[in-house]
């Protein structure tokens, strides 16, 4: 069995190149969508005439159920990946959903140039949305389990990947704006955009196991199970044959070199069946723990996730995307796709990028929980900001700037916090318990974005 020092090398990064393609590839689906708001509101938020006076605008609350249909999968997948990662082989899982993302987002893009009425519309993006998202989940849990093979650089690689997807449809959307085509043809150009991200992510899946350092990490489990249930059968038949021969003898006879006399030396039964007991033993030593003993070591980070996810998709999307301009005229086209989404998205990678340099508070500091449950004010905040149309709610930050820093600091202190709390998680647990803590933790990031996607809906109606 080979060494890690006898390991390839990386050849010009191209694994790390494509576990960064494949990180992009598994939130371009919500990113794209997500981004894509002021579109489909354009196509859902029309104005109705009745008796040829009064304006009946029927609302859709399209950020909320993209929102809630986008988490929701993720949640449920986390929940059936036993049993579907147990029946379904990986290259399957990977390659399939990437497949089924690309045939729904070509659907989406033919979508923009075909006439229908808004009700039938809503109906069918919120279907694909559903659909997009289900496999989405399925690879993002698949090249999670992946990429845990792999030295744990590369598992930040991924993350960074994941961390830019946003931006990367942010400056999407900004391109289609700034381009003098029509709205519909910038639409169609926009989502043409993640048809051929998709299309790449899948050909650098493809390509990742005809690469040398890939096959050694990615067969390195397997041998590894496979030459130690060699090396245990042979210890144990020796030990048995060992065993047989002593009681079949009753004694081992042995010349002594120095009288050239015979020794017997009786075979002790206790050590022998000592011996015994102890092999059988080992493998139980080596058992993972209960999922409960681990949940019990690591609820603190289990919390932690969960409600930063919660503060941020509770108002982000789908009260943020509602604010206006005080500065209207060419910039009010720019406005939420810059202050919005791209600071969010840019800011989000950055507190996520700052975790690698330094990790404060420490894993046992109580003052890491309390930053993470003090973030809740952060939803006020963006309440007041100005957001239209609103019902209750004064506006007590109409200027943009107000809004920009307010974004900011929202999104660096969320990539922040749920990047540390991902990486303590597995430090708090035994080695071998580390992927059992890394399951549970993404089950309890997919409630985070549940729980945070449900409440935007009566968070939004208070505004």
């Amino acid at each position: 069995m080979k060494r890690r020092t006898d390991a390839p090398q990386d050849r010009g990064w191209l694994v790390g190149i494509i576990f960064f393609i494949l990180g992009l590839g598994t939130l371009l689906p919500w990113n794209f969508f997500m981004t894509a708001s002021l579109y489909f509101q354009g196509r859902l938020n029309t104005t109705e005439w009745s008796n040829g006076t009064v304006v009946v605008r029927k609302e859709y609350y399209f950020n909320n159920w993209m929102t809630l249909l986008s988490q929701l999968p993720l949640l449920l997948f986390t929940l059936l990946n036993s049993f579907l990662y147990q029946r379904i082989s990986e290259a399957v899982r990977i390659a399939g959903s990437l497949v089924f993302v690309l045939l729904l987002f070509i659907i989406t893009a033919a979508l923009v140039k075909v006439p229908m009425e808004q009700d039938r519309f809503f109906s069918v993006t919120m279907a694909t949305i559903w659909f997009i998202n289900s496999f989405g989940a399925v690879l993002q849990g698949s090249l999670f389990g992946l990429v845990g093979l792999l030295p744990q650089k590369y598992s930040a690689i991924f993350m960074s990947g994941q961390g830019l997807a946003g931006t990367f449809a942010a400056i999407a959307m900004l391109l289609a704006i700034a381009s003098d085509a029509d709205s519909e043809s910038a639409a169609l150009g926009y989502f043409i955009t993640p048809c051929v991200g998709t299309l790449v992510t899948l050909f650098s899946y493809l390509l990742l196991p005809r690469l040398e350092f890939a096959q050694y990490y990615l067969n390195k489990s397997s041998k590894y199970e496979a030459d130690t249930t060699d090396e245990l059968l042979k210890e144990r038949s020796s030990v048995e044959n060992g065993k047989l021969n002593g009681h079949a003898n009753g004694s081992v006879t042995g010349g002594s070199a120095k009288d050239g006399g015979v020794v017997e030396t009786e075979v002790d039964p206790d050590q022998d069946g000592n011996k015994q007991a102890f092999l059988s033993q080992e493998p139980e030593e080596s058992q993972q723990a209960s999922v409960i003993e681990v949940f019990k070591k690591i609820w603190v980070m289990a919390f932690c996730v969960t409600f930063v996810f919660t503060v941020t998709l509770s108002v982000f999307p789908a009260v943020t995307v509602d604010v206006k301009t005080s500065f209207p005229g060419k910039w009010e086209r720019f406005f939420i796709s810059v202050c919005c989404f791209l600071i969010f998205n840019i800011n989000d990678w950055i507190g996520r990028t700052v975790t690698t340099l330094k990790q404060w508070p420490s894993k046992e500091s109580r003052l890491f929980p309390a930053l993470v449950v003090s973030r809740v004010v952060f939803i006020p905040l963006l309440m007041l900001c100005n957001v239209q149309s609103r019902s209750f709610l004064p506006v007590y930050f109409s200027h943009d700037a107000a809004f920009t820093v307010i974004m900011t600091l929202f999104s660096l202190s969320s990539g922040y916090f749920v990047c540390l709390s991902m990486s303590y998680a597995p430090q708090l647990v035994e080695p071998k318990d580390a992927e059992t803590a890394g399951a549970l933790m993404t089950f309890f990031l997919a409630l985070g974005l549940s729980i945070g996607a449900a409440l935007s809906f009566p968070l939004r109606a208070l505004v």
